[in-house]
């Protein structure tokens, strides 16, 4: 039996039937991908080359060129990586990127002392032997505003983050240093579940993946006794990320490591095909903040690297200006904009929906409105898929204007004047930036009407009456389209 189970502060849910009708069984459908994930030496097989990658990148930063584009780290982080993670990885894969992330292995070598076989003992409330302190993380940081602040923290730099070589190896140097750290004093992955600045959006934007690791059958899962997925044995370790499948209904906080997939001793877990936002609950208000900061980044982004706004364009590259006047108005903009404006306009919009649509409510007899605080954090959800859109819509020009030097970087990593492949001397060649409108358009316009689907599911949920649900979300979807527009007119001019 699980030990120590009230320590664990497991990520628990109400069961349901599982899997719905539309979801389609990847495991069965493609045996390989079983036999991929029941492999000991999945995932290490991706995370290993990503590490050698990953310090291939440090040292680049250090001694190659300090021009962002003649430099590999620059390059192929905030340009390749970035734009196949928010257009490709997430979307279509969930939390993929934290399966194969490098910046928890050596917490975890540190905790397991292993990187392929699995220790089997009785450790934390596991089955398996682990090292270190093994604390437990304090229960009022266990939720995501650490890496909503963090997020912040590092957009407030992101001008400098994405030019200066040196500034990218100190802040990912820096997590891998407090991943290694946190391996060491507390049990399983507390970095990736609350510190980690890039966890915090993948977790948010992964509720409209196309992919989730579930059970198969909950009723299998309630007449199990070893709860091996989440306590491990002695073929998987116990969920880094202390999840019992049998209650698991969101993406969220799950990185699909598959050590279930591995542990448990029916075969019972498997990685389901499902419609796109088929996650719609948020639960609590860190969650919702993550949406708030997402989306006035996204619009923060896209004025700074895209837009024709010099002033403040100076403002926000502090390391290459220098004003720090213009850089402390540019900062105390956007936290204002992220932490209050955007929430309080919500606010506002929210209420006067809900006073609209509770109109003469207990003179029917239809019972009473739903509370303001449950009307906000599950309204929230409307903001992820226009934001995850808003982002990609971002995200394509990076790739379209800048994406020829990766051609040219590979032969010259460092930008010493290099030429291994060939490629060094490929010149800067944007591709067809006339089409970008053609692209982020459609994009904006797919996140809008996600946003208003599901919130009017949302709300017909909450209200049980369409015409109360639908006038309920009239305030908000009118706010819905102000922001679209504002990000299309960026975008268009």
């Amino acid at each position: 039996m699980i030990r120590d189970t009230d320590k664990m502060q497991l990520r628990v849910i109400q069961p349901e039937v599982y899997p719905p009708p539309d979801r389609t069984d990847l495991f069965k459908k493609f045996p390989w991908l079983s036999k991929l994930a029941k492999m000991r030496a999945y995932p290490n097989v991706l995370v290993i080359p990503n590490l050698v990658m990953f310090w291939i990148f440090l040292l680049a930063g250090i001694f190659g060129s300090p021009a962002g584009n003649r430099n590999i780290m620059i390059v192929f982080i905030w340009i390749l990586w970035w734009f196949g993670l928010i257009t490709v990885l997430v979307p279509l894969g969930s939390r993929s990127w934290c399966t194969m992330c490098p910046l928890p292995f050596f917490g975890d070598l540190v905790q397991r002392r292993a990187v392929t076989y699995v220790r089997k003992g009785n450790s934390a409330g596991t089955r398996n032997q682990l090292f270190g302190k093994l604390r437990v993380w304090p229960k009022k940081l266990s939720n995501i505003w650490l890496q909503n602040i963090g997020f912040l923290c590092l957009a407030s730099f992101s001008a400098h983050l994405v030019t200066r070589p040196m500034a990218t190896v100190l802040m990912l140097g820096g997590l891998i240093v407090i991943a290694t750290i946190t391996g060491y004093l507390y049990r399983q992955r507390v970095f990736c579940n609350y510190i980690c600045p890039v966890g915090g959006f993948l977790s948010l934007y992964s509720m409209t993946s196309t992919v989730e690791l579930r059970s198969r059958d909950k009723n299998v899962c309630k007449k199990c006794t070893s709860k091996a997925c989440v306590a491990g044995s002695d073929k998987g370790w116990g969920c880094p990320w202390i999840i019992y499948m049998g209650k698991l209904e969101r993406n969220n906080y799950c990185g699909m490591c598959t050590e279930c997939v591995k542990s448990c001793p029916s075969d019972n877990i498997s990685l389901f095909w499902r419609p796109f936002c088929s996650d719609k609950i948020l639960k609590g208000y860190d969650e919702i903040w993550k949406a708030f900061i997402m989306l006035v980044l996204a619009m923060a982004y896209s004025i700074v690297l895209l837009g024709p706004f010099g002033k403040i364009k100076d403002w926000a590259n502090i390391g290459e200006v220098g004003n720090y006047k213009g850089f402390a108005i540019y900062v105390s903009i956007l936290w204002f904009a992220a932490l209050i404006a955007l929430p309080a306009v919500y606010y506002v919009a929210i209420r006067l929906g809900r006073g609209f649509a509770s109109k003469g409510l207990e003179a029917t007899g239809d019972g009473a409105a739903p509370s303001m605080k449950d009307l906000f954090i599950r309204y929230g959800y409307t903001l992820v898929p226009l934001g995850l859109m808003a982002w990609i819509a971002f995200s394509f020009p990076l790739m379209m204007v800048s994406g020829s030097y990766i051609i040219s970087i590979i032969s010259d990593p460092l930008g010493r004047g290099w030429n291994l492949f060939g490629t060094g001397e490929f010149p800067w060649t944007p591709f067809h930036p006339d089409w970008m409108a053609y692209i982020q358009i459609p994009c904006l316009m797919f996140g809008l009407f996600y946003s208003l689907k599901c919130g009017h599911e949302l709300a017909l949920d909450l209200w049980k009456d369409n015409r109360r649900a639908v006038t309920s979300i009239i305030p908000l979807a009118i706010l819905l389209t102000l922001v679209t527009i504002a990000f299309l007119r960026m975008y268009t001019g």
